[in-house]
């Protein structure tokens, strides 16, 4: 269901001649893509926290800890999933974060993490570790981009919205 509403609010048929959109209509489409824009970073928040945790340990067997001992990874949780900041430049502060009311949202991520979850990191081979975190990683990147084209489709919205409200006032 997210995919198919990316690809629909991604399209170029989505904003159109977005002058000619009513202004009860650019509301509804700014509204919806706010809420589709909240889906991908909720899912993107939790792909980095579960790539941060595979990095840890990952981190962890290199640093020659054992797969099975786990005891150090938890007391480091913390600091693993601390909120820190990512990536230069401005950053939006996300404007609902209840978690989504989306069964599928989380299909693709589950599948990447295997069948257990994280819960089955003691049994995944350093190579296994690997292709679980270049997948991730993967999954990440993409859900950045789809996120950064949200943005754009929703600063266009609101630039419209603006103009209208500073040509209706005399601005």
């Amino acid at each position: 269901m997210l995919d198919d509403d990316l690809n629909r609010i991604l399209s170029d048929d989505y904003l159109g001649d977005v002058a000619s959109l009513g202004p009860d209509e650019l509301r509804a489409r700014r509204a919806e893509c706010q809420d589709v824009e909240a889906k991908v970073s909720y899912l993107r928040r939790l792909v980095q926290g579960r790539l941060d945790i595979v990095r840890a340990q990952l981190d962890r067997r290199v640093g020659g800890a054992g797969a099975e001992d786990l005891s150090d990874l938890i007391e480091q949780l913390p600091h693993i999933l601390a909120d820190r900041s990512r990536a230069p430049g401005p950053g939006r502060m996300p404007t609902n974060l209840a978690p989504p009311d989306d069964d599928d949202l989380t299909t693709e991520l589950d599948a990447i993490s295997g069948p257990h979850g994280l819960g089955s990191i003691p049994d995944l081979s350093e190579d296994e570790l690997r292709e679980v975190s270049a997948r991730l990683a993967e999954l990440e990147q993409r859900l950045s981009g789809q996120r950064r084209a949200m943005f754009d489709v929703i600063d266009r919205l609101q630039e419209e919205i603006t103009r209208r409200y500073e040509h209706a006032s005399g601005g």
